[in-house]
């Protein structure tokens, strides 16, 4: 039986502090793995511009918040963050969240917990990062932007900035059940004893 051990970076504590260690830790991965395609949450665009500039040479696609997420008509995602984005190379995907769009309306409407948000949640257990960069790897596959089963890196955070990278074999949203983490690099954990 064949085995292999792939290291996992653990951080102490959640947060943008950790964006670029983890941007570092998902670049020496994928060159270890020759995996080319690099997905980003970012919300105003910070990390994105400093993830498109540290992995150029790469398919590297930036994922924004939909329009009207914080109200009608807004896009978090500045204008000078997406100009240093596309200076560097990176594609930016906005879209209709994958965990989102009609299911939230009717949440809000009618004040009820739907499909949407019971996989979230049951997602968030292991961390809002988690979440995240399993909803932006099916939307950069709804869109076109990756292959469905051919490994990405997906980067995500709690909050702002990056703190969780997984390598993830992308599936179409309708599929979802069929999308699988390959391997966690890094991630924030909740106390450990070895952070005492």
């Amino acid at each position: 039986m064949s085995e292999f051990i792939a290291p996992t970076v653990y951080f102490d504590k959640p947060g943008k502090e950790n964006t670029s260690r983890t941007l570092e830790l998902a670049a020496q991965r994928a060159d270890q793995l020759n995996i080319n395609a690099i997905l980003v949450a970012t919300t105003f665009g910070e990390s994105g511009a400093l993830a498109a500039r540290t992995f150029q040479g790469k398919k590297v696609i930036i994922v924004s918040h939909a329009c009207g997420f914080k109200g009608e008509n807004t896009q978090e995602l500045t204008p000078e963050n997406r100009a240093a984005i596309e200076a560097a190379g990176g594609t930016i995907l906005t879209c209709q969240h994958a965990f989102g769009g009609v299911n939230r309306a009717v949440r809000k409407q009618l004040g009820t917990a739907v499909t949407d948000d019971i996989i979230a949640n049951t997602l968030r257990i292991y961390g809002e990062g988690m979440k995240v960069v399993i909803e932006i790897a099916m939307m950069a596959a709804d869109a076109g932007l990756v292959n469905v089963g051919e490994p990405v890196i997906s980067i995500a955070g709690t909050g702002h900035g990056a703190d969780l990278a997984a390598i993830v074999l992308p599936v179409n949203t309708y599929a979802f059940f069929d999308i699988r983490i390959v391997e966690i690099i890094c991630r924030p954990t909740p106390k450990h004893p070895s952070f005492q």
